[in-house]
C-alpha cells in the first residue's frame, strides 16, 4: 500500500474531489481526517468510511476563514492520529461575476476562503511538519491559476496566488523535510457541473482537447502521487490535470 501508516488531512473532504481523495488514501492504507464545514456531510461520510476501513477515518469540522478553527483542526488531527504526514488543502468555493458588478464583500469572501484559507491551513500544517522534520502539502489550485477567464476576477486572483504561494512555501520547506506542491484541475464532473444545462455543460466539455470533463478520482490520483513518497523529489510544482485544457487550442 502506497500510504500505509501515513496520517492525512483533507480539507473540503466531504464531497467531490476531496471525498474521492479521502477514499483513495484509505484504500492505500492511510488514516484520514475529513475536514469540512460543520453542516456538511463530512460526519456521515467519515462514519461510513471508518466502518469500512478499520477505524482509520474521522471527521473534524472547520471553517478555513477562522485561524482559531484551523489551528484547532491541525492540533486535533495530531492528537487523534499521532502526527501529520500529508495535507490536501482542498477547501474552496467558486464565483462568477463581471468585474464592474463585483461587490467588495463577494470578492473578499472568495479570496478569504480560496487563498487566505489555503495559507492558514498550510501554515498550521507546516508548523507541525517542521517539528516532525517531514511532511507533504498539496494545495488545490486550478487551470484558472495559470491564465485568466472572463467573470472570474476573484477566483483567478485567488488561484493564481495559490500557485505562486506554493512555490514560496516549497522553497522555505525544502531544507526542513517538507514538500509543497499544487494541483491545477480542469473542469471536473462533480454535482455542481451536473446541474448545468446541457448546452453550457457541452461548451465546457469542448474546451478540453480530450473531449470530456475530468473525474474526481483523476484529481485524487494526482494528489495520491504528490503526497506519497513516490514524489520525494517533487516540490514547488503545479501539476495540471486538465485533459489538455491549458496546452493550447487546435
Amino acid at each position: 500500500m502506497r500510504l500505509k501508516g501515513k496520517r492525512i488531512l483533507v480539507t473540503g473532504g466531504a464531497s467531490g474531489i476531496g471525498l474521492s481523495s479521502v477514499e483513495r488514501c484509505l484504500e492505500e492504507g492511510a488514516s484520514v481526517v475529513i475536514a469540512d464545514l460543520a453542516g456538511s456531510e463530512g460526519a456521515h461520510e467519515a462514519k461510513e468510511l471508518d466502518g469500512r476501513h478499520q477505524g482509520r477515518c474521522l471527521f473534524i469540522p472547520v471553517d478555513v476563514t477562522s485561524t482559531e478553527e484551523v489551528d484547532q483542526m491541525v492540533a486535533k488531527t495530531v492528537e487523534e492520529l499521532g502526527g501529520l504526514d500529508g495535507v490536501f488543502n482542498n477547501a474552496g468555493i467558486g464565483g462568477i461575476c463581471p468585474v464592474e458588478d463585483y461587490a467588495d464583500e463577494d470578492f473578499l469572501r472568495i479570496i478569504d476562503i480560496n487563498l487566505s484559507g489555503v495559507f492558514r491551513v498550510a501554515r498550521a500544517a507546516i508548523r507541525q511538519m517542521y517539528k516532525q522534520g517531514s511532511g507533504s502539502i498539496v494545495n488545490c489550485a486550478s487551470i484558472l491559476g495559470v491564465f485568466g477567464q472572463s467573470n472570474t476576477a476573484a477566483y483567478t486572483a485567488a488561484k493564481g496566488g495559490v500557485v505562486n504561494m506554493t512555490r514560496t512555501l516549497a522553497i522555505e520547506g525544502a531544507k526542513k523535510g517538507v514538500r509543497v506542491n499544487s494541483i491545477g484541475p480542469g473542469y471536473i464532473d462533480t454535482p455542481l457541473i451536473a446541474g448545468l444545462d446541457e448546452e453550457l455543460k457541452q461548451s465546457l466539455i469542448d474546451l478540453h482537447p480530450m473531449g470530456r470533463l475530468g473525474k474526481p478520482e483523476e484529481i485524487a490520483n494526482a494528489f495520491l502521487f504528490l503526497v506519497s513518497d513516490e514524489a520525494s523529489f517533487v516540490t514547488g510544482a503545479n501539476l495540471l490535470v486538465d485533459g489538455g485544457f491549458t496546452a493550447g487550442k487546435s
